[in-house]
């Protein structure tokens, strides 16, 4: 059940925005059928602006991810810094904002937790790394609580949210957002850091 609230959330926001695998055409080959080429390039980044550039990274980032998502952490784990704190950030965003930091945790989104304090800091998002850092240590002290209705069912699920200590985190977060430009952050860290994200 967590695969597929995690990947419906992701597919809905990348359709929404019209990300579903940025490519441009080469030349025809042999066979007389169009190669695809799906290369993020310097260019790309130049010429694409504000929010939408963040989810042409974030396109690109999950389009290199495995087919099976049980080797979604060491793939990730296995990306420079700068794409590691892309994709940790997309993803506690859209967790975040779909249905609180309790989903957060509880997805596989949750398996980066640790990282996302130093990814949020990377971006210069130091308020918002310091309010993960926070939800970080209220949930591995309250973990057997928080986690005692999970079992694989979504009315567990929905139980988990009750007089969960997680929840307070969920308007502080939002309320953030006027303090804190976290898109404007994460546009200005890929332009300063374009190289980072673009292969060779």
């Amino acid at each position: 059940m967590k695969q597929f609230i995690y990947m419906s959330i992701i597919t809905s926001i990348l359709s929404l925005f019209g990300f579903t695998g940025h490519s441009k055409k080469k030349a025809d080959n042999k066979s007389g059928e169009k190669q695809i080429d799906n290369r993020l390039t310097e260019q790309m980044i130049d010429t694409t602006t504000g929010s939408d550039l963040l989810y042409l990274i974030f396109d690109d980032l999950f389009r290199s991810l495995p087919t099976n998502y049980k080797k979604e952490y060491k793939t990730v784990l296995s990306w420079n810094k700068s794409r590691q704190a892309i994709y940790m950030i997309w993803l506690l965003e859209a967790e975040v904002n779909n249905g609180g930091f309790n989903q957060f945790y509880f997805n596989s989104s949750g398996q980066f937790y640790t990282y996302l304090p130093e990814a949020l800091k990377l971006v210069g998002a130091t308020k918002f790394a310091e309010l993960t850092e926070q939800a970080n240590a209220v949930y591995e002290k309250e973990h057997k609580s928080i986690t005692q209705h999970l079992d694989g069912t979504i009315e567990g699920f929905s139980k988990s949210y009750e007089n969960n200590p997680l929840n307070d985190f969920d308007s502080l977060f939002y309320e953030l957002y006027q303090k804190e430009d976290l898109l404007e952050l994460q546009v200005d860290y890929i332009r300063n850091h374009k190289e980072a994200f673009i292969e060779k």
